[in-house]
């Protein structure tokens, strides 16, 4: 039975593309904590760009290196899996995030031993405890803005690529998968800076904790859409180059069959 299930190439395939999602979608949330000059990383000084009132330059969450292969990923499940596999996998990949910070949390809770502490004053870290807690203890307002911006906007790439293809058919991959990412992630801009920081710094003050004003949270919004937008451009022919490649795995005729039945599991 396990072999007829591995030699099955639909199946293979979708434990490929679903391992490949959760993997990339789970080490960008623990990657994300890290925030990065964009301009800087490609050696050139930061733009300064006066947003409402706002001096921004392009620093963003190491998160944004994996979330564009995470939603190329979910048009191509969508492509060939159909929405309830793309809303299966949306809230597996969920649940998974919100168990590893059960785990993060829990791990944070053991008592260090002592030459862990100060294990790494050599490299520069006096205290080991207090950086290990650092990377892997985010906020909570964080996670819970990091986990509705996830669902939100995997619920809506897949509403709108399906809409897209019903008008569009077999033609025009590039529109369905790039126009209903660059629409998600709007969304999931928005939401995740909303809910983390603007309602987050809020609720969480304490004394003069640094509150993030209206203004502020839409430049912020603005400037990572940007960011996203050229990604999902620059990534469209990745698209491509893997639509190829499955079709060349799964044949002509099983491809056919698939994209035909997704598109009428609704």
């Amino acid at each position: 039975m396990l072999k007829a299930i591995i030699h099955h190439k639909p199946t293979r395939l979708f434990i490929i593309l679903a391992g490949v999602f959760i993997a990339n979608a789970l080490i960008a949330e623990i990657i994300g904590v890290k925030i990065f000059s964009l301009e800087k990383t490609l050696g050139l000084e930061p733009l300064k760009v006066n947003l409402f009132g706002n001096d921004l330059s392009v620093n963003l969450t190491a998160g944004v290196l994996l979330w564009p292969f995470v939603f190329i990923m979910t048009d191509i499940i969508n492509e060939y899996y159909g929405m309830k596999g793309v809303r299966f996998l949306s809230w597996l990949t969920a649940g998974l995030i919100a168990f590893a910070f059960i785990i993060f949390y829990g791990a944070m809770q053991l008592t260090p031993a002592d030459f862990f502490i100060t294990s790494k004053q050599g490299s520069g870290v006096p205290d080991m405890e207090k950086a290990y807690n650092s990377v892997l203890g985010q906020g909570g307002f964080i996670i819970i803005g990091s986990l509705t911006a996830f669902i939100l906007g995997q619920l809506i790439d897949v509403f709108v690529f399906h809409k897209i293809k019903k008008v569009t058919g077999e033609k025009r991959i590039w529109l369905r998968a790039t126009g209903s990412t660059l629409i998600s992630q709007f969304i999931d801009s928005f939401v995740v800076l909303f809910i983390a920081f603007y309602v987050g710094t809020r609720v969480n003050k304490t004394g003069s904790d640094f509150v993030w004003p209206f203004s502020l949270f839409i430049a912020v919004g603005i400037v990572n859409y940007i960011y996203k937008f050229l990604v999902a451009i620059i990534l469209t022919p990745v698209i491509y180059l893997v639509h190829g490649w499955i079709e060349r795995y799964l044949g002509e005729v099983t491809a056919i069959e698939m994209k035909k039945a997704a598109m009428g599991d609704e």
